[in-house]
């Protein structure tokens, strides 16, 4: 439902985003993740056809934003960086003359505004200015406004800045509602953002793509994949270490939280819980409690974006800044 290829956009000398392609499939939601400055928006920007890039194009629901913009903006809903609207406007204004200029008319439009409003949590705040909502408010007035017309692909630059831990939720929740029937790119630097509604991820970090992949299989690549986690007595900690010098398969024992647990890394993310689980069971260790871990994406991110920021020596980026 949405294809990219090539995206390509320079500012004066610096290379914003730099060759990027990939689908989006219908029921996919794609978290397109990656530190501040990376490139997220600006990718946004030239998908959705308000920023047009110097190489490259977009394709929604076969319609070639160069070619036919009105076509494909059609078939999209956008929250732009910062969730703009008209501050004078209040938020049954906004969605009116939202639902009028895409398209909806009467009963049809009325039927959707309502619909919204339910959806996203708008009604007590429904009659109010907009320049006098909550951040979190303004956000969910930019969520309704890019899902009134109920378009097959959704675009959020975003999504729950602003908003508490419970309209994150709640949040999370309208997506997950929607995903069967949209293709959904969500660009956040939120990794818990990515685990809880992303059924795929994209790292970019210096304009280009670093990994591809589900969360579950980027967690697969953390030095924490199988790694088992076992809250032990700080007066058994010695003896529990040295039992464990005797599994061949792990790398390191490492302490946690203040020395009330260990973190036992396995060698090659093999899989070392059923050894420990025995070895603990013949040396009586009366551990307090014993998890496996599937990974850590925050160890993925790091370990992806730091690793491309070493790549770029002086040298490599000094037509940058010349």
């Amino acid at each position: 439902m949405l294809e990219i290829h090539n995206l390509r956009k320079k500012f004066g000398p610096l290379v914003a985003v730099d060759d990027v392609s990939f689908t989006v499939a219908r029921g996919e939601v794609l978290g397109f993740l990656g530190p501040n400055g990376a490139g997220k928006s600006t990718t946004m920007k030239m998908i959705t056809g308000f920023l047009a890039p110097d190489q490259g194009t977009s394709v929604i629901c076969g319609h070639d934003i160069a070619d036919e913009p009105l076509a494909a903006k059609r078939n999209f809903g956008y929250l732009p960086e910062g969730a703009p609207a008209y501050p004078d406007m209040t938020v049954a204004d906004f969605l009116r003359f939202i639902a009028h200029i895409r398209g909806l008319r009467g009963a049809e439009a009325a039927s959707r505004i309502d619909h919204i409003v339910e959806l996203v949590h708008l009604s007590e705040v429904y009659e109010q200015r907009i320049d006098t909502l909550s951040k979190g408010f303004r956000r969910r007035v930019g969520v309704a406004q890019a899902l009134i017309h109920d378009p097959p692909v959704v675009i959020l630059d975003e999504p729950t800045d602003g908003l508490d831990p419970n309209q994150k939720y709640e949040m999370r929740g309208i997506l997950a509602a929607m995903q069967a029937k949209k293709a959904i790119i969500i660009s956040t630097h939120l990794l818990e953002e990515v685990e809880a509604v992303c059924s795929r991820a994209i790292i970019i970090a210096r304009g280009r793509i670093l990994a591809d992949s589900t969360p579950a299989e980027l967690a697969a690549r953390s030095r924490f994949h199988n790694a088992v986690r076992l809250e032990v007595a700080a007066e058994n900690e010695a003896r529990i270490r040295a039992d464990l010098a005797t599994l061949s398969d792990i790398a390191a024992v490492e302490s946690a939280d203040d020395g009330r647990a260990l973190v036992v890394m396995p060698r090659d993310h093999r899989s070392i819980a059923a050894d420990i689980a025995e070895l603990a069971e013949g040396r009586d260790w009366r551990i307090a409690g014993f998890s496996v871990e599937r990974g850590r994406l925050d160890d993925v991110f790091r370990a992806i974006t730091g690793a491309d920021s070493e790549r770029q020596t002086p040298s490599a980026f000094a037509h940058l800044v010349s």
